[in-house]
């Protein structure tokens, strides 16, 4: 059966996220050649086909783009409508008339996870689940239990390779950047291993706070929210062993062994925090425990990581917004210049968010007399972010076969056995004040000769 699909059918296709996102992308893959086929919008809203397209000529607007672009009005065409309850048969009987006699499908569920098994119970009762492809939006559950669950439902009705699980930070295009640097450049990749890195430190720094997520984040937290996936699938690009054979193919076979390496998280290693303020947020309990700030301190038990500490922190209300990996070199093993205790250590760093950029610091003399060591900052890539959209390659990804930018259903689950040790009321949350870069316990996971990373240094 050939790779290229026959209809692109969302469910959830009038959602907040359809509108932010998704058909922008579409637009760019009609742009790319990526989209031709009918794209058919499943919803419950008392709309028609035309107040469909109007909402995603909106959409357009919003993201400040042209619906007269003749790549916008293309996509407008293909756009399809179908507008009923996701627990009526009769909904995916008119889903299945819509798509005809295409034969595979990708089904993209813009919709909360426990709607995915009534909507992969329908796709099959209509007879389309055969051959065809989903995309399911994250969580992939709350902790490792609910996350077997929902992967035993959606095993039900899909194969392990037709299910395309969808984490957009895997599709950002400075986290690829990564990994690009890495496997490029001859002279970096032979650089990081615990021979001459000293430590790793990921700092995901928002200077925001909960805003009108209240409800949400309420039930999840930083913890569930970005360390669990976005933190450790970027920890995973930054030190999983080069993929085998030629291309990408074995590239998730690699990033799942680094985190199946990874030592699981205690109440000793993890500190959690919560600004001053939250309990004040509409829609969060007055009596919340839930953390706005994480902070851990895991290993890798690996030969090439072995004893080589990784710390990652991440957390609202901080004084940057900014997310950067910073790989710390171990220093010389002579002091030639009698320079102690002042020998400097150079240091690796990306910059993933608000830009992408890619920096060494390396020492040099001082100018003048004696010997004194000065930082030399090298930016071999800056650049003002991404001009690809995430769900723009996700989506087009997923209409190809492509899997290499989805998640695994064995590195979810072991992302969640990393982290279900801390999950709840097992490490107390410690108050913070907003603009800071978290409570002070978090100064107690660093050795006296470590100190936390500042990406606004």
């Amino acid at each position: 059966m050939s790779d290229k699909v026959d209809a692109l059918v969302i469910f959830g296709a009038t959602g907040d996220l359809a509108k932010i996102e998704t058909f922008p992308a579409l637009v760019g893959l009609v742009k790319r050649g990526v989209l031709d086929v009918p794209v058919i919008g499943v919803a419950k809203s008392g709309w028609g086909l035309e107040q469909f397209r109007d909402y995603a000529a909106a959409s357009l607007r919003l993201n400040n783009m042209d619906p007269d672009d003749p790549a916008a009005v293309q996509m407008l065409n293909l756009l399809r409508y179908v507008d009923g309850d996701l627990g009526d048969e009769a909904t995916y009987r008119a889903m299945s008339d819509q798509v005809g006699a295409g034969q595979q499908v990708l089904y993209y569920l813009e919709v909360p996870p426990v709607l995915f098994g009534r909507i992969a119970q329908g796709i099959a009762t209509a007879g389309r689940s055969a051959g065809a492809r989903v995309m399911v939006e994250k969580p992939f559950g709350t902790d490792l239990a609910s996350s077997r669950q929902l992967n035993d439902t959606m095993h039900k009705y899909f194969p392990e390779d037709a299910i395309f699980r969808v984490d957009d930070w895997l599709a950002f295009e400075p986290v690829e950047n990564v990994g690009f640097v890495r496997f490029a450049n001859s002279v970096i990749e032979p650089l990081l291993n615990r021979d001459h890195v000293q430590s790793i430190q990921i700092t995901m720094a928002e200077a925001f706070d909960v805003s009108d997520r209240g409800r949400f984040y309420d039930r999840t937290g930083a913890t569930r929210d970005v360390l669990q996936n976005h933190m450790l699938q970027v920890l995973a690009t930054v030190m999983a062993e080069p993929p085998t054979g030629k291309g990408l193919d074995g590239w998730r076979t690699s990033k799942h062994q680094l985190v199946n390496a990874l030592s699981s998280l205690t109440p000793e290693h993890t500190v959690r925090g919560q600004y001053e303020g939250y309990h004040d947020v509409e829609g969060v309990d007055p009596k919340s425990t839930t953390e706005t700030y994480v902070a851990v301190r895991l290993m890798a038990d690996s030969w090439r990581w072995a004893g080589v500490p990784i710390l990652i922190r991440a957390g609202k209300c901080m004084p940057v917004t900014a997310t950067e990996i910073a790989i710390t070199f171990k220093p010389p093993p002579q002091d030639l210049f009698g320079i102690e205790p002042a020998v400097p250590q150079d240091m690796l760093r990306f910059r993933i968010w608000p830009e992408t950029a890619v920096g060494m610091t390396l020492h040099g003399k001082k100018p003048g007399a004696g010997l004194e060591p000065q930082a030399e900052e090298l930016s071999f890539a800056q650049q003002p972010g991404s001009d690809m959209r995430p769900y723009d390659q996700l989506i087009g990804a997923a209409l190809d076969g492509d899997r290499w930018l989805f998640a695994r259903q064995d590195t979810v689950e072991t992302a969640w056995k990393i982290v279900d040790p801390v999950l709840g009321d097992a490490v107390p949350v410690h108050p913070y004040a907003r603009g800071t870069w978290g409570p002070k316990e978090a100064d107690r996971l660093l050795t006296d000769r470590e100190a936390w990373y500042d990406p606004a240094g």
